[in-house]
């Protein structure tokens, strides 16, 4: 097979890997109420840590990143940095919209972050740094991710990094979709901060 047949199995790879829902399957392996009921019913580390189980958002941050950065490094050593970059983009979108759970996943924060660690590390500090900053500023988890990834295609424009600019900048805009009622939530001041107690819904 050559490299650029194997482009779509990369991205079937990606995606498999993806649409793990991390979130949800720890959180049932340790019998707490199904994830999705609760706060913004997102299956990501930062609905799990509504729980008020912070071991338990820790362990989904890790694992969704993980499989961010699993699915970019074996298809890149499989194939190279194209592979890499379509498998990235198919675990962002695993993540978004796993099949398995009738399309409805997470906000993917902690993929996006892994797929940055995966394709170039120094942005990936570089995202953590400001998502930490203006975490501490305001206390709201999507604007520091709103925050944090309008400015990764930037830096890895400043870098050179053309088509990974170009990637993150498609990934960014996912993000934004996936965070459309955040968006709307902190335009009208009803966000929750990081922190606060969940919500059934």
């Amino acid at each position: 097979m050559g490299l650029e047949a194997f482009l779509p199995v990369a991205f079937v790879i990606g995606y498999l890997l993806g649409s793990i829902p991390f979130g949800l399957v720890l959180t049932k392996l340790a019998g707490t109420q199904d994830i999705r009921s609760i706060g913004s019913g997102s299956i990501g580390a930062t609905n799990v840590l509504r729980t008020g189980r912070k071991s338990l958002a820790a362990g989904t941050l890790l694992f969704d990143a993980l499989k961010g950065t699993v699915a970019v490094v074996i298809c890149g050593y499989i194939a190279g940095p194209n592979a890499a970059m379509v498998a990235g983009l198919g675990a962002f979108l695993g993540h978004l919209f796993p099949v398995w759970l009738k399309f409805k996943g997470g906000k993917g924060v902690a993929v996006y972050i892994g797929i940055l660690l995966g394709l170039f590390w120094p942005a990936a500090l570089v995202f953590c740094v400001l998502w930490l900053a203006t975490a501490f500023t305001t206390r709201y988890s999507s604007l520091s991710a709103l925050v944090a990834s309008f400015i990764t295609p930037m830096f890895l424009w400043w870098f050179g990094h053309l088509a990974l600019s170009a990637l993150f900048a498609v990934l960014t805009l996912l993000l934004f979709y996936a965070h459309r009622e955040n968006i709307k939530r902190l335009q009208s001041g009803k966000e929750s901060r990081i922190g606060e107690k969940a919500q059934s819904i």
